[in-house]
């Protein structure tokens, strides 16, 4: 183990209505508008194999999370019992890192727009992936 430190940087941002943490969904389907994927021109190139109706994971960083939280209530739920940060979704945790499943629904140029991210306006982008199933063996 290295206690190194890593650089990470942001690919985009998001642009969303979401902009009150404690008034955003916890989790992207349970209410979550519709947002813009918005990224930088020098990852364009990686962008161009994005269709519309794919599903992909988008991974941000929670750049207003507190970075010290290892036990917290699961939802903010104070009724609930503490637990520790790596078996719950809260983005308070070490390394806030955000985990989003979305659906593209439509792509213009370096602009994505998205269903099911709950992110806040403003989060940066660290990566896109595809969700992968049985049928996408080569990928």
């Amino acid at each position: 183990m290295t206690d190194g430190s890593y650089e990470v940087h942001p690919i985009g941002r998001v642009e969303s209505p979401l902009t009150d943490r404690a008034a955003a969904p916890r989790q992207g389907d349970e209410g979550a508008p519709d947002a813009w994927l918005v990224f930088r021109e020098d990852v364009r190139e990686g962008l161009r194999d994005l269709t519309e109706g794919a599903q992909v994971i988008v991974l941000t960083w929670f750049d207003r999370a507190s970075r010290d939280a290892l036990v917290v209530h699961p939802r903010g739920d104070l009724a609930r019992p503490p637990q520790g940060v790596f078996s719950t979704r809260s983005p308070d945790r070490p390394n806030p890192i955000g985990l989003h499943r979305v659906t593209i629904l439509r792509v213009d140029g370096l602009r994505v727009l998205v269903k099911d991210l709950e992110a806040l306006d403003g989060t940066p982008i660290v990566d896109v992936k595809p969700v992968l199933d049985q049928d996408v063996a080569e990928r």
